[in-house]
């Protein structure tokens, strides 16, 4: 069992659970870097994951945070891949991207256990059908691909459903996670 800590949307709500060492730190996109090397500091994780939200910067991250996006790694027996950001809502601004688009890349991205995003699958919960509106091409991979779980943040919500055969599961601020 992997404990793991997903961080994501609210810098405040970072780095406040009363929580012993864990394996994983995971964040789910729209926090500072230093909010995430906040998080670090507090839970003092062996390895440290993350994927940028649609309020990002375009700067990568620091050398001890592994970016998921559209890449697949390799932790304590378990595949993590991502995918960064969320529809575009806007005309400008970083990590937008069309439906269409994520579709189209991720048609051939390999199963992983765990999938981290920032942005839900289309449908699930969603907030509203406006800027946060999921994509369709996580519901295709979720389908195809069937990842045991699929991380995400950029709904404002900490929620779990079960959609087929991953647990798919929302949070705002943070969470303590098991993965098995």
């Amino acid at each position: 069992m992997l404990r793991a800590i997903a961080i994501a949307d609210d810098d405040g709500l970072v780095g406040n659970l009363e929580s012993d060492p864990v394996d994983l730190l995971i964040s789910l996109g729209d926090l500072w870097d230093a909010s995430i090397d906040k998080a670090v500091a507090s839970y003092k994780p062996r390895r440290t994951f993350a994927v940028r939200g649609n309020h990002d910067t375009d700067a990568p991250f620091a050398r001890h945070i592994t970016s998921l996006h559209y890449t697949v790694e390799h932790f304590s027996g378990l595949s993590f891949g991502g995918f960064n950001g969320s529809w575009r809502y806007k005309p400008r601004g970083h990590h937008l991207f069309e439906q269409h688009e994520v579709s189209r890349m991720l048609r051939s991205f390999p199963r992983v256990d765990v999938f981290v995003a920032h942005n839900s699958p289309r449908g699930i919960h969603e907030r509203d059908g406006e800027v946060h509106q999921g994509f369709d091409g996580f519901l295709d991979y979720l389908e195809k691909q069937k990842p045991r779980y699929f991380l995400h943040g950029h709904q404002h919500l900490n929620q779990i459903s079960q959609i087929g055969e991953t647990q798919v599961i929302g949070v705002f601020g943070e969470a303590l996670i098991q993965l098995a």
